[in-house]
């Protein structure tokens, strides 16, 4: 799992894209179904690192989405038996509306200047929010 972890714990892009190799061939003796599973895999595992530095953070894992689908059946757990499709949809959209409340006053999961970046504003503007705004409406 070292090996693995050297993988993910690159600085850029560039590195982390070369790194796979030298750790499937290390693997590939003892471990030949690992090392032909991040080979296969190296790709789509680092996608996140063609983010900027400050997105990485909150994109590399799935654990947003899977604490989103925990509370969903939490939910749907304490409700038991729904009457209809539609009673199970409303306490759905419930519960994801409530999340989005959430990311957006409370916690910030991506701050503005951070969203800025991300579409390429430009350093010398003076309101990320503005940026961010245009890009969105095009």
């Amino acid at each position: 799992m070292a090996w693995v972890r050297t993988v993910f714990g690159q600085p850029d892009q560039g590195m982390a894209g070369r790194q796979p190799e030298p750790v499937a061939e290390r693997l590939e003796g003892r471990f030949p179904k690992v090392a032909g599973l991040l080979r296969e895999a190296a790709e789509e595992v680092l996608a996140y690192m063609a983010f900027p530095p400050g997105h990485r953070r909150r994109i590399h894992s799935t654990n947003p989405l899977e604490r989103l689908l925990w509370e969903v059946g939490r939910r749907c757990d304490v409700a038991g038996i729904f009457p209809n499709p539609q009673a199970a949809l409303r306490l759905i959209g419930a519960v994801l509306i409530e999340q989005q409340d959430e990311w957006e006053a409370r916690r910030r999961y991506f701050n503005l200047a951070a969203m800025a970046a991300l579409y390429g504003a430009q350093e010398e503007q003076e309101n990320p929010v503005e940026a961010v705004e245009e890009v969105l409406t095009g």
